[in-house]
C-alpha cells in the first residue's frame, strides 16, 4: 500500500465498501454524535466521510487534532444507510471506519475558517492567502483560471498559432502606463522596465517572418487597482497576425472566445460573428465604450428638441455648446416620483448637477420640463424617445463628454434599479472606428487618442489632407457585459505613416527614432501588415466564475494598495543591494 494514499478523497464509490483503502488530506470538519467522531477529511479532488469509534487509537488521535491539520487515515470502506446517504458529496454513498490515523502536520488555530464561505476581511484573507485558496469557492476558481488557460492555448494552437515568449527585461516606453523599472548593476544609473505588454516584440515578430503568434503573457503596468484590474501584474492572451484586416482578427479571435466561454460558462454566449459598434454611436446610445448589452436601455440625443424651447435651463445651455442626453425608464406602470427623486440624489452624491426628469401616466407627461416645453414639444420629446404611456425619462445636460458619462452611469443605474439586466448571457460586442487623436486639454496640445502604434484609416492621405481630430484609426476593443477584455489593433507598419503620425501628436523624427528605436528601424527593412489584440485572462476568468472582483480569480493578488501582505512586499532593501546598483534612495516630504 502506498505510504500516503491509495485513493483521492475524491475518488470512492458504493462499489468500493469492503475494500482498505488508505487516505491522506486536510481535516476539514469534526463532529462528535454520541461519541462516534465524524471527520471530513478533504484534499485538492473533494471529500470523504471518516468515522472512528471510541476506544481506538485512531479517535483518539483525530479528537485531539485541530481542523486543518493533515493526516493519513487507513481504514475499510463502509457503504452508508440509505437514511445516512448525503447526495451533496460526490462521495456520499460510502465512509471510511478508521483502523490507523498518522498525523503528518499539526494546524494551530486558524486566522480564518476554511470550512464554510462565510466572508472576510480583505486583509486577513490576503496575508494568509495559502488557508483561504483552500476555501471551495476560491480553490476553484483557481482550478477553472488553470483551465481556461489551457483551453485558449488549445484553441490558439488550432488556429494555426504558434506560441513564442518575449522578454521581461526590455525598455521603458515614453508611451501608455507607468513602467516598472529595474535598475542594472552592470550599467550603473541606466534601467530595463517590465513591460506593460509585448506590443514592440510582437510585432518584430511579424517583421522576422512569423505569422500567426500568441503568449499567455505576463503584463505589468505601475496602476492603481480597480473591481477589474490588478495593481502590477496581470495576464493576456497575446495575439498577433500577418497579413491580414480587421475582419480577419475578428474571425481568428471570436470563435477562441466564444467557445472557451461555451466551455466553462453557463450562460448563452453572443454567436460569432460579434455585432460590431462604432466609437460615436457608442458614447451616444450608451455613455460609454464599453457598453453592457445585457441591458436594453438606449440613450438618445435630444439636444434638438430644447434648442429655443421654454424650457429654460437647458436652452441657454444648448446655445453654451452643451448637449442633452435622454436615458428612458421603461417600465409596465408608472414611475412614483421618489424614483426620480432618488435617481437624481445619487447622481448629486456622486459629483453631477443632477439629471432633469419627465414623468409618464396613461400617456400624459408631467413635471416641470414637460410643462415648460409644451405640447408641441413634448409630443415631439415622446415620439423621439419611443416612449411608452407609462414610461419615464431622465435627461442629463452637459458638454457632450460629460452628458454622454452621466447618461451612461444613469443608464447602468436604472437597469439595475428597474431589474433591466439581462441575468443568464454573456453579450460580445466589438468597438470600431475610435478616433486616432483627442485634444489635450491640459497641455493644449494634439495627442493620441487610443494606441499610437495604430494605422489611420486613410493611410498617409489622411494624415496629410484631414483634421487629426475627424481621423479614424483601425482601433478596437472587444466588450463582454460591459468589461473591456482587450483593445487592439491594425498596425501602422510604415515608417513614413509613423513619422507623420507622431509628428501631429507633436513628435519630431529624431525622437521617434530614439524612443521606438527597435522598432522604426524593422520597419525600414519591410514589415508586413499586421495586426491583433490581447483579451485579458483575468477578466475573462472574472465573467466566467461570475466574480464581482478580479482578486477572486488570481492565486496571489495585491491588495490596493499593490502591496503582497503574504510576503511583505514591497520591503525595503539593504544598503549593500543599493550600493550594487548604484542607487540612493530619497524619502518623500
Amino acid at each position: 500500500m502506498h505510504a500516503y494514499r491509495t485513493h483521492t478523497c475524491a475518488a470512492l464509490r458504493g462499489p468500493d465498501a469492503g475494500t482498505h483503502v488508505r487516505l491522506s488530506g486536510w481535516v476539514h470538519r469534526k463532529r462528535d454524535h454520541g461519541g462516534v467522531l465524524f471527520v471530513d477529511l478533504r484534499d485538492h479532488y473533494g471529500l470523504t466521510q471518516i468515522v472512528a469509534n471510541p476506544g481506538g487509537a485512531a479517535f483518539d488521535t483525530l479528537d485531539r487534532l485541530r481542523v486543518e491539520s493533515v493526516v493519513t487515515v487507513t481504514g475499510e470502506v463502509i457503504a452508508r444507510d440509505a437514511a445516512a446517504v448525503n447526495p451533496k458529496m460526490a462521495t456520499g454513498a460510502i465512509e471510511i471506519r478508521a483502523a490507523e490515523v498518522t498525523v503528518q502536520s499539526r494546524a494551530d488555530e486558524l486566522p480564518l475558517p476554511v470550512a464554510g464561505e462565510a466572508d472576510y476581511p480583505e486583509d486577513i484573507r490576503l496575508k494568509y492567502r495559502f488557508l483561504d485558496l483552500r476555501r471551495e469557492r476560491l480553490h476553484k476558481n483557481i482550478v477553472l483560471r488553470s483551465n481556461v488557460i489551457a483551453s485558449l492555448r488549445r484553441r490558439m494552437i488550432d488556429q494555426g498559432f504558434t506560441e513564442f515568449q518575449t522578454p521581461i527585461l526590455t525598455a521603458s516606453s515614453p508611451e501608455g502606463a507607468r513602467d516598472f523599472l529595474v535598475p542594472s548593476r552592470v550599467h550603473p544609473g541606466k534601467f530595463y522596465a517590465l513591460p506593460q505588454a509585448p506590443q514592440m516584440f510582437k510585432q518584430l515578430l511579424m517583421v522576422a517572418g512569423f505569422d500567426r503568434y500568441f503568449q499567455i503573457a505576463p503584463c505589468f503596468r505601475d496602476e492603481d487597482a480597480r473591481a477589474d484590474r490588478s495593481p502590477g501584474e496581470f495576464y493576456q492572451l497575446d495575439f498577433e497576425m500577418s497579413f491580414v484586416t480587421q475582419d480577419d482578427v475578428f474571425a481568428a479571435i471570436e470563435p477562441v472566445l466564444a467557445g472557451v466561454f461555451e466551455e466553462f460558462g453557463d450562460k448563452s454566449v453572443t454567436p460569432p460573428p460579434f455585432p460590431r459598434i462604432a466609437y460615436a454611436e457608442s458614447m451616444l446610445k450608451y455613455g460609454n465604450d464599453k457598453p453592457d448589452l445585457r441591458n436594453p436601455i438606449e440613450i438618445v440625443d435630444v439636444t434638438d428638441v430644447f434648442r429655443g424651447s421654454g424650457f429654460g435651463i437647458f436652452a441657454r445651455m444648448v446655445d453654451g455648446g452643451a448637449v442633452v442626453r435622454a436615458v428612458p425608464t421603461p417600465g409596465s406602470g408608472p414611475r412614483p416620483r421618489s424614483f426620480f427623486d432618488g435617481l437624481n440624489d445619487w447622481a448629486k452624491a456622486e459629483g453631477w448637477a443632477g439629471l432633469g426628469y419627465m414623468t409618464m401616466k396613461g400617456g400624459e407627461a408631467g413635471g416641470p420640463i414637460a410643462k415648460n416645453l409644451g405640447p408641441d414639444k413634448t409630443a415631439e420629446l415622446v415620439a423621439a424617445l419611443g416612449l411608452g404611456p407609462d414610461d419615464g425619462v431622465v435627461f442629463a445636460a452637459d458638454k457632450p463628454l460629460k452628458a454622454a458619462k452621466l447618461a451612461g452611469l444613469a443608464r447602468t443605474r436604472i437597469g439595475e434599479e428597474l431589474g433591466l439586466i439581462e441575468a443568464g448571457a454573456f453579450k460580445f460586442c466589438w468597438i470600431v472606428d475610435f478616433p486616432m487623436f483627442e485634444y489635450d486639454e491640459d497641455a493644449k496640445k494634439i495627442d493620441f487618442s487610443h494606441n499610437p502604434f495604430s494605422m489611420p484609416q486613410g493611410e498617409l492621405t489622411a494624415l496629410e489632407t484631414k483634421d487629426p481630430l475627424d481621423i479614424l484609426a483601425y482601433q478596437y476593443d472587444i466588450v463582454c457585459n460591459g468589461i473591456e477584455l482587450s483593445s487592439g489593433a491594425i498596425r501602422n507598419h510604415r515608417p513614413d505613416i509613423m513619422y507623420k503620425a507622431f509628428e501631429i501628436a507633436g513628435y519630431s523624427r529624431e525622437q521617434v527614432d530614439h524612443d521606438f528605436a527597435g522598432m522604426i528601424a524593422a520597419f525600414k527593412f519591410g514589415a508586413p501588415p499586421h495586426g491583433g489584440s490581447a483579451p485579458g485572462v483575468d477578466r475573462i476568468v472574472m465573467l466566467i466564475a461570475d466574480e464581482p472582483n478580479i482578486r477572486e480569480v488570481v492565486v496571489f493578488p495585491m491588495n490596493q494598495r499593490a502591496e503582497d501582505l503574504m510576503m511583505n512586499a514591497p520591503s525595503a532593501v539593504t544598503a549593500r543591494q543599493l550600493r550594487e546598483l548604484h542607487i540612493r534612495t530619497i524619502d518623500p516630504a
